[in-house]
């Protein structure tokens, strides 16, 4: 049954029966009661694409995303589009993922907003200095940012404090007595990467100790290159006795270099990896920083681009999570 049989069956004009199924105050309860009655007793449901047409929204949310190759494989990721998702099929709404090469992203974010396809975006893997952010911002497109950045004007954000997840590690394995640790870093033009960076170098200082410039690799955002950078450092002399891995997709490459090398991970070399392994490395008991519920943060983004949608200044949706150091097998007290 269509909104015209409907207003047939009630003898009303389509109008009045539009404007009482979408609770407009001008229609009175008794109007309003009988509208909705007749509506459950014919099954009727309200087309949301039209509803969306006639007071300017499309009930779409979505992400517009660089797909690196790993991506479809990150289980952490999934997790949280998923949560996403699930919040907004309970309001009968919609998520829409829309990949893009990385040098057309900002066009894609052009097109999206000159169009009005979506009402709202998550803007994920922030950057220090964000043109996406600031572009958003100007446009006053309701957006919620996945990781800070740089920018000084107010905007809806949501992170984990990396900080204080990176001072964890450390202070982990300096308890551990190691001092020539490393750090492996996703590309440091991103803002987690920059601020877990800086927290690392941060601790080490505070130590009382400098970091080997050698131990510092950056770039590693993958399986391979967290690989490679592992053989790296396993070539230095003196080599480092425990490693960081800022992100969990190069911890897994990371970790699997130190396996295929022999390493006795926990006893010849620790480490801690920012992120769960257990999907990708089950068994390994990787020592972690966790983010813990990654579906529930997707579920609060979601809340915040709502609110963001009835008003609520940007200003006042800036959440921050706190990770937290999941002990496994794979540190262990400094080698002699």
């Amino acid at each position: 049954m269509n909104l015209k049989s409907l207003a047939d069956l009630l003898g009303m004009s389509k109008t009045t029966v539009s404007r009482a199924l979408n609770g407009y105050p001008e229609v009175n309860v008794r109007t309003r009661e009988r509208v909705l009655a007749a509506a459950r007793e014919a099954g009727y449901e309200a087309n949301p694409m039209a509803r969306g047409l006639a007071v300017g929204r499309t009930n779409v949310f979505g992400i517009i995303y660089p797909l690196l190759p790993a991506d479809l494989g990150d289980a952490m990721f999934l997790h949280t589009v998923g949560g996403m998702t699930e919040a907004l099929e309970a309001r009968k709404m919609n998520f829409i993922i829309g990949p893009v090469s990385a040098g057309n992203e900002l066009a894609s974010y052009e097109q999206i907003v000159r169009g009005r396809r979506v009402d709202g975006l998550v803007v994920s893997r922030t950057l220090v200095r964000d043109e996406r952010i600031a572009f958003l911002s100007k446009a006053g497109f309701p957006f919620v940012a996945h990781g800070r950045t740089a920018l000084d004007t107010p905007y809806a954000w949501f992170d984990y404090d990396n900080e204080a997840g990176i001072r964890m590690a450390a202070a982990c394995l300096l308890e551990q007595g190691h001092q020539r640790i490393a750090l492996l870093s996703a590309p440091l033009e991103m803002n987690f990467a920059c601020q877990r960076n800086d927290a690392f170098l941060a601790a080490l200082s505070g130590a009382g100790l400098r970091a080997d410039p050698r131990y510092l690799i950056s770039d590693t955002i993958d399986r391979r290159s967290g690989y490679q950078a592992m053989q790296q450092l396993l070539a230095c002399s003196p080599r480092p006795t425990a490693v960081i891995v800022d992100n969990h997709l190069s911890g897994v490459g990371a970790v699997r270099a130190l396996l295929d090398a022999g390493v006795e991970i926990g006893k010849e070399m620790s480490i801690i990896v920012w992120g769960s392994l257990a999907d990708t490395l089950a068994g390994a008991n990787v020592t972690t920083i966790d983010q813990p519920d990654p579906a529930g943060a997707g579920k609060k983004m979601i809340e915040m681009l709502l609110a963001l949608s009835t008003g609520t200044p940007a200003g006042e949706l800036q959440v921050l999570w706190q990770p937290i150091l999941l002990p496994g097998a794979t540190v262990g007290r400094c080698p002699a």
